[in-house]
Parts: structure tokens; sequence; C-alpha cells
């Protein structure tokens, strides 16, 4: 029984969602007839063509967001969104039988707001009686093979949110809706599951995968899409639409298409309506043989259509007039409707069947015998880092506008907001942008989109701090510190460092900035000094940072921070020499080492020749190296090209970009680095820290030269003595964990013909190989493409750089020039692991997360004043190892919205696979929590009221009815891998 406490609350929510902004709780008035109970009678002894008018309208591809929403560019390609919808409207207005659905909320959001009240009235009506579908929701139709779960999660609940506070219980999508997004992932199935979708269809899987279902008439399936939640919570209804997202060849009626009218008129020449209706009684029946009932689906429209709808419709129009005229003249036995996927939904859910369970995911994707689309997994990958620190930016911001309350968005230093950076993510989230898969100009826009966002979160972010430490002293945030550019650390004798971690545990992190003296006095909150070095900056780090900095050395200190909140070091300097400090020594020593970890190097190369993990006292053959693919420019075998989308390497086996590498070797008590030099545009800095776990190794790849005529694809490439029998392991969108079999796919009899690209998968956190004794994980901090290819053996895509386009309409190779127009440069780290099998998830997991979610930096010039606050923590305790603190930020002025994440598997760790219960109450050290109401993972549903259609699998004795998760109240329990979300009331202590 809830508490009195929490049922008031629960009744101040009821009062709030009346007024927008949360779900509405079921109404007592008459509802509208929208969704499920708006759908068309069908005819049960006839097949059912379900006639789904659409557009698919890309946030950004070949021309930007704004170029698309106006249709300017149009010498690119012809698309305006703008009128797209106008048109749509004045279509659905004219004949109350037409159906039409639409997805991408980010132009629906940026449409309404330019419309009248009239429109604005006519659109909740179509919405209310389900003529104008909303599917998907999300901000954008996101890609599913290079995004992080968090950034998943929160692109859809800003779309849905919008569409619950714009239309109601009729503006919540039933179905989602990815029809362009290259391969799908099963965590992306399980989000969506969760959110409340009752199905998802989609339009792309693999040629190989499609034949067989096509044959085996298995082309809609139950996809139960975790290992670790008990069914149903994750499983989805899943179908694969016949023809990709088009409608069936001959009857496009587009003004982009050449396809003929229907021409109707007896007395007039070119009378084409009986070869029409036969041709699509045909299509219709070939399409039925393919699936198990007597209802299918028809996507009538495709990229950026509909922008005159008079054209679609009034040509469908007549389609379904005259086929359904031959029904009662010759009993065709085919009716046809204008539908909507929630309808053609409920008409599977009625036949009452059992469908294929799927357990993996569509990964990777091939449309083509050569043509696999694994090469966009490591596209564009400063745009994919950049995605990856915005993020985790968006966290921090959201985080600190609860904390500081109203004085966030604006304060001593300016007006700031966290929605900026909240939409740009969202936008970022598309199957075109943080994919990499778009034109460098459109690519351009994203980075400038998130670089605003960043310019209106560092205010936010700078009155908050400000508030919680009594200091008014501006903020800088250095964002080039990967190259050693900070002014404030370079120019200023003393400074403050503040360092805040937006996770629910604390942290130890190795802070390193750019400075100009050769010793310094660093001291911790406590006023207690705290170990440092100096050292110079290396020449890698020069020759990238050119002239944008002047930085001579690197200051180095480890900073602690409490749990969601901050910790502020003093920094002074000592002594300005100009000799400093002594520069790395040539060469690299046998073996470098910490408190856990030992690495070893050949002396002759200079390459990693073996890891130890001195807990465990094991020790593992190990080296690596950077290799390149040469790009194939086509070949007898197939004229497919390496792209953006597409990797395709012409041999089996990568070169090595040197045999060995020129060392130099810094050793220092807070850390030790041994630095790599392959070839001038190949580096490497091996790296371990004092009490890290994890080796660090920081690369530098470019600019890749292609003076020599060869687009080139850079791999780092670990080789071990592990005997991995065909298998390794990657994560699913930074959640859960797929096995991988080499040459293989678990749902049908692989016939593989790209022995490298047809071997790669995305990697967005981790990828492992293990055997009984040694599992040996790779980390990374942006999403890659990566495999096994032999044995032993772990490869990871770091940079890609082509001569030629890949034929899938982006229509321009992938060789971004980089800052200075010569090719770019990219710098990013991996970290590597050994241990044993049964304890490398109790490493990984925490660091995965910390990786994804790392503290931020801001300093101040000067000295901290007196009475400033130095250490400050949001919350009353850390929360549980196996807990993670997903979500928390500002809904509205009382109310904040909360997740709480399992980051454990079933069975993944002894020590963390179990239950764990936290209490809400007790949680916060500056806010009291006075009611909790728990919601849908995508906060448009209040979780009591949620319901979805039950499915049975052919391998259920009845369908599944499961719901995890206890009761909401001021105590909530997560079961493994389980994610709940949860709308709290809030009043400042």
């Amino acid at each position: 029984m809830a508490s009195p406490v929490l049922s008031a609350a629960a009744a101040i929510l009821l009062l709030l969602s009346e007024a927008g902004g949360f779900p509405a709780r079921a109404p007592t008035a008459e509802p509208p007839r929208c969704g499920y109970e708006s759908c068309p009678v069908t005819q049960p002894s006839m097949l059912n063509v379900h006639m789904v008018p659409h557009t698919h309208d890309d946030v950004g591809w070949l021309k930007t967001v704004d170029q698309y929403y106006y249709g300017d560019r149009n010498e690119i390609q012809h698309a305006g969104v703008q009128y797209i919808l106008d048109s749509v409207v004045q279509a659905l207005q004219q004949d109350p039988r037409r159906r039409f659905i639409y997805v991408e909320t980010a132009f629906l959001y940026r449409w309404w707001r330019q419309q009248s009240a009239e429109t604005r009235r006519a659109v909740t009506q179509l919405i209310s009686q389900g003529r104008l579908e909303l599917v998907g929701g999300g901000w954008c139709m996101n890609d599913e093979a290079t995004v992080l779960y968090s950034a998943v999660i929160d692109q859809m609940t800003l779309g849905l949110r919008f569409l619950n506070d714009t239309f109601g219980r009729c503006g919540r999508p039933r179905v989602a809706w990815h029809i362009d997004p290259f391969g799908h992932a099963r965590e992306q199935a399980s989000l969506f599951a969760q959110m409340g979708f009752d199905g998802f269809f989609f339009g792309r899987l693999d040629y190989q995968d499609k034949a067989q279902r096509m044959r085996s008439r298995t082309m809609e399936m139950l996809w139960r899409a975790s290992e670790s939640l008990v069914p149903s919570n994750a499983d989805l209804f899943t179908g694969v639409l016949p023809n990709g997202y088009n409608p069936p060849a001959g009857f496009c009626w587009d003004q982009l298409c050449d396809d003929p009218p229907i021409r109707d008129d007896p007395a007039l020449e070119d009378y084409n309506v009986d070869s029409v209706v036969k041709k699509f009684l045909q299509a219709a029946r070939d399409q039925a043989a393919l699936y198990k009932t007597n209802h299918i689906i028809m996507t009538m429209g495709s990229d950026f259509q509909y922008e005159n709808a008079n054209l679609w419709f009034k040509n469908l129009d007549k389609l379904i007039h005259y086929v359904n005229a031959q029904v009662r003249s010759q009993g065709s036995g085919v009716n046809v409707l204008y539908s909507t996927p929630s309808c053609y939904l409920q008409e599977l859910h009625r036949a009452n069947l059992t469908w294929p369970v799927k357990t993996d995911d569509f990964f990777p994707y091939a449309d083509t015998p050569h043509s696999f689309w694994t090469g966009y997994f490591s596209s564009r990958p400063a745009l994919k880092r950049y995605e990856r620190k915005s993020n985790g930016l968006l966290q921090v911001c959201n985080q600190l506008e609860v904390l500081g309350g109203a004085a966030s968005r604006r304060g001593p230093h300016g007006s700031g907001d966290s929605d900026t950076l909240r939409r740009a993510m969202g936008v970022a989230q598309h199957h075109d942008a943080v994919a990499g898969t778009e034109k460098q100009h459109v690519a351009n826009d994203y980075a400038q989109r998130l670089a605003s966002g960043w310019a209106h979160c560092e205010p936010l972010v700078s009155n908050v701090l400000s508030v919680l430490s009594g200091s008014v002293s501006p903020h800088s945030y250095c964002g080039s510190l990967n190259i050693s550019v900070c002014p404030v650390s370079e120019d200023n004798h003393q400074f403050s460092v503040t360092v805040y971690n937006p996770m629910g545990s604390a942290v130890s992190w190795s802070v390193r900035l750019p400075v100009n003296g050769s010793l310094y006095s660093v001291t911790d909150p406590r006023g207690q000094p705290v170990d440092s070095q100096v050292v110079p900056v290396s020449n890698f780090t020069r020759a990238v940072r050119r002239d944008r900095g002047y930085a001579a050395y690197e200051l180095v200190f480890p900073a602690r921070v409490p749990p969601l909140g901050f910790s502020t070091y003093s920094v002074s300097l000592l002594q300005r020499s100009w000799q400093g400090p002594p520069p790395p020594q040539p060469g690299a020593p046998p073996s470098i080492q910490n408190e856990f970890v030992k690495v070893t190097f050949d002396p002759d190369t200079g390459l990693l020749s073996s890891i130890s993990n001195l807990e465990t006292q094991q020790t593992l053959r190990l080296s690596q190296n950077f290799y390149w693919y040469n790009a194939s420019v086509g070949n007898s075998d197939s004229a497919q090209p390496s792209g953006a989308y597409i990797f395709r390497p012409n041999t089996s086996s990568p070169f090595p970009v040197s045999t060995r590498a020129q060392t130099f070797t810094v050793q220092t008590p807070l850390f030790q680095e041994v630095y790599q030099e392959f070839s001038p545009w190949v580096s490497q800095v091996v790296r371990l820290p004092r009490g890290g776990h994890q080796l660090e190794l920081e690369w530098t790849v470019g600019p890749i030269p292609v003076g020599d005529g060869l687009g080139k694809e850079v791999i780092s490439r670990f080789d071990s003595d592990i005997n991995s029998s065909g298998l390794f392991y990657t994560d699913s969108n930074g959640r859960e964990i797929l096995e991988r079999r080499r040459d293989f796919r678990p749902t049908w009899d692989l016939k593989q013909t790209e022995p490298i690209a047809g071997n790669y998968y995305p990697v967005n956190t981790r990828i492992f190989i293990k055997d009984g004794r040694s599992q040996l994980t790779v980390l990374t901090d942006r999403s890659q493409g990566g495999s096994s290819i032999k044995d032993g053996s772990l490869e990871l895509m770091l940079h890609r750089r082509l001569l030629q386009d890949d034929f899938r309409g982006v229509g321009e190779a992938l060789s971004e020039p980089g800052d200075y127009y010569d090719g770019l440069v990219v710098r990013g780290k991996l970290l590597v692991s050994l241990s044993p099998p049964a304890l490398a998830a109790d490493t990984h997991r925490p660091e995965a997360h910390r990786q994804a979610l790392p503290p931020l930096l801001s300093l101040q010039p000067g000295k901290t004043v007196a009475g400033q606050r130095l250490e400050f923590s949001g919350l009353q305790a850390e929360l549980p190892p196996a807990v993670q603190l997903l979500t928390l930020s500002q809904w509205d002025s009382e109310s904040v919205l909360l997740r709480l994440e399992h980051r454990y598997q079933r069975g993944e760790s002894v020590a963390h696979s179990h239950p764990v219960t936290v209490n809400l109450q007790k949680l916060f050290s500056t806010l009291e929590v006075e009611g909790v109401s728990e919601m849908s993972l995508a906060a448009n549903q209040w979780k009591e009221e949620m319901t979805r259609l039950d499915w049975r699998g052919e391998t259920d004795a009845k369908p599944l009815h499961s719901r995890e998760g206890s009761p909401s109240g001021s105590e909530v329990t997560l079961q493994p891998m389980e994610i709940r979300t949860f709308l709290l009331r809030v009043r400042r202590r």
C-alpha cells in the first residue's frame, strides 16, 4: 500500500497532467476514436490490402535539416517537408476515407509552430479520428548501429512528449516504424517494447535473410529482445515490409515518379483501368504468398513524397474504387482499403496465430552479395566522438538544472538552457547523422548544431556551479584538451579546476591540463596537497595541434569526485622553468606496470608483447599494431566500391602501417607512458595510470595519405593466444552483449561472399574474446566497427578515407577535409583489460559507463574565494554498484524525471547480477521527494495504465504477460538489465 504522502502526490500529478506536460490519465468522458478504435472494417473472407500512404523525411542527408524543411537547394535533391505537410492535411480534409501516417517529430514540431489556429484544429481532428496517424514518434528515425541507448531514449522521449502535450492520447504512437536504418539492433527492439509499442515494422534486412524468410513465410515474427528481462517485457512483434518502404513496382504516383496515372475515361485513348487492376491484383497475390494471414500491408510513398498529395490520393482513390468494384462484379477476392500500420497490426493480432521467435539481431546488413553496409559503423569518427561527448554534456546539463533549480537558466553567467542541445542531440541520432552517411556540408551542419547546444548548456552549468559553490568567478570549458589547448590553464599562475561527476557513484579521474610552468602545487577541496606531475607536451600532440595552442607542458593530477557532485582543486604555479622536466627517453622499456596491470614490449619492434593482470596472476601474449585495408574500387566479381555505407576491402589481409614503432618513454610516480610512432600519420601513447585497471591506448590517425590513389580503412588489431573458437562478443547499443560467430548467422545458412566486411559488427562500447581461462576486452570511446577475423584476434576500425562513392545515394566520396584541408586527423582512446571471464563484467560494465559519461571540467582563474564550497554531492550516498543513474532532468517547475538502470545482465556477474532496491526518498541530498509515479520508458504513459498487445511465440504455451518491477513507491527494486522511469514531485530542502 502506498503511503498517504505518495497518494496525495499522485493526485497532484493528476492535476498537473490535465494542464499539459504529463500523459493524461484515463479520461471520464468518451475518448476520441483514434488508434485501434478508428480502424476501417475489413473482410474476413477476403485478402485485405492495407494501403498506407506515407512519406519518409530524412532529418538531414543530402541537404541539411533546414534545407529539407524549407525546400531549399533543390538542385541537390527536390524535397520540401513544409509543403508535404501542407498538402497532406489539405488532401485528408477532402475525403474522410483517406489516411496518412507521419513519423519525424522534428519536422512536425517546427511545422506545427508555424500553423494558424484553424490549421491546428484541423490537424488535431484528423489525429483524433485516426486518419492522420503518428507512428514512431521520436524526434527522428534514429540509427540503430552507432547510437548509445541513453541517447535513443532521450530522443524518443523528446518527440513523444511533444506529441503527448500537443495531441493527447491520440498522439501516442502504437507502432514503431524504422523503415530506413541499415540493420536493426536487438536493444532497439527491447527499448521499443519497454516504451509500450505494440509492434515494429522495418524495411531493410540482409538479402539472404529476406529470401529465406520469403520462402518460409516468416517475414513477421516475435522478437524476444532481451536475455535478461522476463518475457514479455522485451518482446516485440516485428514485421518486415515487402518492398522496403516503397510501393509495388508500377504504382508510384508522386511528382517524383514516372509511373503512368490511372486513366479511367473509356472515351479517351490510353484507357488503362483494366490493366492497372490486373497488375495490382497480381502484385497483391504475390505478396500474400509471403505472409501468414489474409492481410498484407503496402507502403504507398517514399522519400520526401506527397509534396503534391493530390497526385497520390487521386490515383489511390481510383485504385481502391476499381479494384473493389471488380470484387462485386467478378469476385476477385481482394479488398483494398486505406489503412495504417496500427490497423494492420490489429488484424494480425486478431488472427490469434503463433509467430516464429527471433533472439539475435539484424546485423550485418547486405543488399547484394558484395555489398555489406558495415563501413558506416566507423564513418566520420570525429563526428561520432563529438556526438558521444555531447550526450555526456546533455546529461550534465539536465542534472545541474535539477540541482540548481530556477537559478540555472538565468544567473551571473547569462542565460542558458538544455533544450537547444537536447534538440540537436535528437537530430544527431538520425540514421544519416551519427551514422556518418551524409554529405560533408550536412555533417558540418550537424556539428554546428551540437556546438550551438554546447554554447547554451555551458552558461547553465556555470550558473548552477556558482549557486552551489558560492563563487561567481567566470567558468571556462576547455573543449580542446585532447590536443592540449586551454587558455585558462596556459595563461594563469593560479586557477581552480572544478570536476563535476554525473555518475551515481564516486569516481577517480586523471586530470590533464596544458600549462607553461614546470612545477605546480595542487590542493584538494580540504586543502590537502595532491600528487601532481608536469611533463612536456608530446611531439605527437604538437603536430596535431599546429598553431591552435602554445602550452609547453601538461599538468597531470588525480581527482576524486563524489557522486552527482563536484570537487574543486586549486592549482598554483611554483616554478616557471624553461628547461622544464626531463624529456621523454628514446626507446621502450622492457615493461611498465602499476598496481594492477603490467605490459611488456618487444625490444626489436617496440610493439606490445604481453599483458598481465597482477590481481589474478594471468599473463597473455598480446601484440597490437595498426593496419589498413585497401578500399575496393570494384572488380570482376562486383563493381561495388567501399564508401560511406559500404565496407569492401580488396584483400583479406590488411597492410601494416609499419612493422615496428619508434618509441619514447615517460615514467613518473603517477603514470607511465610509451610513445609509439608508426608513421607520420599514425601514432599512439600506451599509458598506465596509477590505480588503473585498464591499459590505455591513445591513438592518433590522419591525415590518411591517398596520394597513391588508394582509399584506406585503418584498424587497430590485437593478436593473442586466446583460443576463441570462432566466437567474439559485442555490445548492443551499450547494453546487452551478443555472441558473434565468424561466417555464421543464427537464423539462416550464410553464403559468405566478403570474409572481412561480412564479419564486421557495430561496437558501441566494447568487444571481447574469451576462452575458459581468459577474457580480452577492448572498450571504445565512440561507436566503431569491429570483428575477430581469426581466432585470438580483435580489430576495430578507427578511421576511413575513401576516393569513390558507393552508389547508395550520398553522391560523394568519404574524404573529410579536416581543419587544415589536408585530411582529417582523429584522436581517440581504447581501454584494454585482461581478466577471468567470470569477473570481466565487474570491470568492463562500470568502466564503459564511466567512459560514456565522463566528468566535466570547468576552470576559473585566480584563487578560490573565502567561504567557497569546494565539494558537493547531490546524493545522500552512492548508489549500489549495480545501479546506474541514467536520467535526472527537470520535467516542470516542481517535478523531475528520474531513470534508474540495473547495469548488469542476468547471470553475468556473481556479485552484481541480482535484484537491487533503492529508496527514492533517501536518494537526494538537496531534494525532498514528496511523490512518485512510474512511467513507461519514454515517459509518455503512466506505467499502471500501459497495456500492450500480447503475442505468442511458436515456442510459447500461451501468450506471456509478465511485467517486471515492484509497485511504485519510495522503495523500488531493479531486476538485471531493467530500466525504471519515474516522475518525482520534489521540493528543495
